[in-house]
């Protein structure tokens, strides 16, 4: 049995990446987390996925993002960083969901 490697921080970029390519587009968004659950392992990394769409990026112990206010390491389409309405939340709630 060959043990494969955890590494969060490859799964954040991945993630992240192509939520800043889907732009604001939450069908677009939607749809690109469709298609990488056949690839990436969202049950091991559930942790990081939670984390990056609702704060953005990777969070640490105590809930400061762990970034380094690198722009590639983070995105702004996450709950965080939505309108403050009932709808814009209840949409990415969506997207979560889905």
């Amino acid at each position: 049995d060959e043990k494969e490697k955890f590494e969060p921080t490859v799964f954040r970029d991945t993630i992240v990446q192509g939520l800043n390519e889907a732009g604001n587009d939450l069908e677009a968004i939607a749809k690109f987390l469709d298609a990488a659950g056949s690839r990436l392992d969202y049950r091991r990394y559930a942790d990081t996925l939670f984390d990056i769409l609702v704060a953005g990026s990777m969070l640490a112990p105590g809930g400061t993002r762990i970034d380094d206010n690198d722009k590639t390491k983070m995105t702004s389409h996450c709950v965080f960083f939505a309108d403050e309405d009932h709808d814009a939340i209840r949409n990415y709630a969506q997207v979560s969901k889905d």
